[in-house]
Parts: structure tokens; C-alpha cells; sequence
């Protein structure tokens, strides 16, 4: 790895950490100022004082906050993020998560498939019929699909694909573990809630990216040494295209884990964001905490695959 290329993957390694660790420390003292108090959630508002102030002792929620958060992010960096208080007393929260990331994995990668693979032949086509009715049916629809939120799709689509037409479950969620085709089938519903908005706005922005290219001069000059149609857009346009089609799905990644925890209690589905609802209602501060890290993690983890990516399309960025 060259030096300028080795002093910016530490800058950004760097940056990551220090985005991590503001995380942390906003979401523990974010859950720490809430209301609510977790010994009384796990004992009952009528649990006798010493009974609580003996859970808070063994848990340690009776030490000061910076003492608190210390001893967690220590154990968050070491893999150790505590056992649940109320959820599943006593169960380690690593094992929480473990269990049901992959769910939520599952259905985040589905949906941002479907986005991708929607967005590819509706931008595509919009941009390529500019002007034609092809393009209004196509925008008319990325703005249809802007304007809806994903719970009440969700709930139109178990309505007329679940209920009315029993094409898919309207409820639960099979595991890819146990069967990819039960998982695939299941997780159509949530995928496409999810995917439907985010494609709407992939396809917008691919649209307009590659009307935008097509005008290059470089284009011309790709035309002009006598290459076909379809080799200058596949080789020329949309290859350059993709560039701030790929951003916009990295930075699109966080209403992608936003959508999914609202979907998953929609379907009923046990991932990570149920599991965070759920703790939420439960003051089970641990869970939460270590939920909305994993969720940070992922976000930042996604965006710097997504810079290298773009890296590698745009060969002004490699030099």
C-alpha cells in the first residue's frame, strides 16, 4: 500500500473510532436521562426498597455515570456487553445480539436488494426514455414510492398480498438457518415494505446521474471511436454513474436499519430491532445500549466499504 493511501485508511480508521466512541457515549447517557428505572422494571413498582437498591448494587447502577460507563465500554471492547437486567435476566447481551443479528442481517440485505435491483431498471429506463411516457410512469412512481413510510406499506401489502391474495405470510419469519426458501418467502413482504421507498430514491438519483454523464464529453469521444450503444453505457456512462448512485445507497444505509426496526415488529420478525424495542419498553438499559452500538458499528462499516468502492469505479479517486 502506497503512503498516501496507507495515512488515509489510518485517517479514516481513526475517524471510525472516534465516531464509535461518540456514539457510545451519546447513547449511554442518553439512556441513563430517560425515565424509568430498571430495578423497579424487573422487580415491580412494589418491590421493598432494599430489594431494589440490592439489584442496583449488583449491577452497579448505583455508581457514578462516568464510573458506569467506563466499565461498559471496557467490556463493550473486549466483547462483554453485560447481561440483560429485565428482557432476560441474567442472559449475556452478546448472546442476545449473536442470536438475532442474523435475522436482521437477512432481511436488511434482502430489502436492500430488491432496492438495488428495482432502482437499476427504473432509473435506467427513466433516463434512457427522458421525456417519453416510459419516464413519467417511472418518476411518477419514485414519487409515489417517497411519499409512503414503510410501517403503512408494510400493512398495504399484508393486506392485499397476505390477506386478500394469500400469496405470503402476513406473520412471522422462518430462518435462513432453517430453510433459505422459508426465509426467502417469509421475508419478501418486510423486504419489499422496506426496499420500496429506498428504491424511489435510488432510482432519482440514478436517473438524474446518468442524464448528467451522457452529456460528458468523454462520452462523445467513446461514441465517436465508433463503439456500439450499448458498450459506451455499460463501459462509459453508467459505470460513472454509479458513483453517486453507490453513495447515496451507503448513506441510505441508516434509514435502512431505521426501517427495519419498525418492519420487524410489523411482521413479527425476532431480530435486533425487535430485541431493542422490546428492551426499550423494558428499561433494559444494556440491550438498548448494545443495539444501538452493533447499529452504529454497521452504519460506519458500510460507508467505508462504500468509499473504497467508490474508489474503485472512479479512477481519479485511486491516484
Amino acid at each position: 500500500m502506497s503512503s498516501p493511501a496507507l495515512r488515509r485508511a489510518l485517517r479514516r480508521a481513526g475517524i471510525l473510532l472516534l465516531t464509535v466512541l461518540a456514539g457510545a457515549l451519546a447513547v449511554f447517557f442518553a439512556m441513563k436521562a430517560t425515565p424509568g428505572d430498571p430495578a423497579l422494571a424487573a422487580l415491580g413498582e412494589n418491590a421493598r426498597p432494599e430489594l431494589v437498591e440490592a439489584f442496583r448494587h449488583t449491577h452497579g447502577l448505583d455508581k457514578p455515570l462516568p464510573v458506569q460507563f467506563l466499565a461498559w465500554i471496557t467490556g463493550a471492547v473486549q466483547g462483554d456487553f453485560g447481561r440483560s437486567l429485565t428482557l432476560a435476566g441474567g442472559v449475556p447481551v452478546g448472546e442476545l445480539i449473536a442470536s438475532r443479528l442474523p435475522v436482521t442481517a437477512f432481511v436488511g440485505l434482502y430489502a436492500l436488494v430488491l432496492a438495488a435491483a428495482i432502482s437499476l431498471v427504473v432509473g435506467t429506463v427513466a433516463a434512457l426514455q427522458r421525456g417519453k411516457a416510459a419516464d413519467t410512469v417511472m418518476t411518477s412512481f419514485a414519487v409515489l414510492g417517497v411519499s409512503m413510510p414503510d410501517f403503512w406499506l408494510g400493512y398495504v401489502l399484508v393486506f392485499f398480498l397476505a390477506l386478500n391474495f394469500p400469496l405470503f405470510p402476513s406473520y412471522g419469519f422462518t430462518a435462513p438457518a432453517e430453510s433459505l426458501p422459508g426465509a426467502l418467502l417469509s421475508g419478501f413482504l418486510p423486504a419489499l415494505a422496506i426496499a420500496a421507498p429506498m428504491a424511489a430514491v435510488f432510482s432519482r438519483v440514478l436517473r438524474a446521474s446518468l442524464l448528467e454523464v451522457m452529456h460528458r464529453p468523454y462520452v462523445q469521444v467513446a461514441r465517436s471511436l465508433g463503439h456500439s450503444g450499448p458498450f459506451v453505457f455499460l463501459h462509459t456512462i453508467l459505470r460513472n454513474a454509479l458513483i453517486p448512485y453507490v453513495t447515496i445507497i451507503g448513506l441510505q444505509v441508516r434509514y435502512l436499519l431505521g426501517g427495519v426496526v419498525v418492519i420487524e415488529r410489523v411482521f413479527g420478525i425476532p431480530g435486533l430491532g425487535s430485541l431493542m424495542v422490546d428492551a426499550a419498553f423494558g428499561r433494559d438499559y444494556p440491550v438498548i445500549q448494545a443495539c444501538a452500538l452493533t447499529f452504529l458499528v454497521i452504519v460506519l462499516l458500510t460507508n467505508l466499504f462504500v468509499d473504497f468502492l467508490c474508489m474503485r469505479l472512479d479512477p481519479k479517486a485511486r491516484a
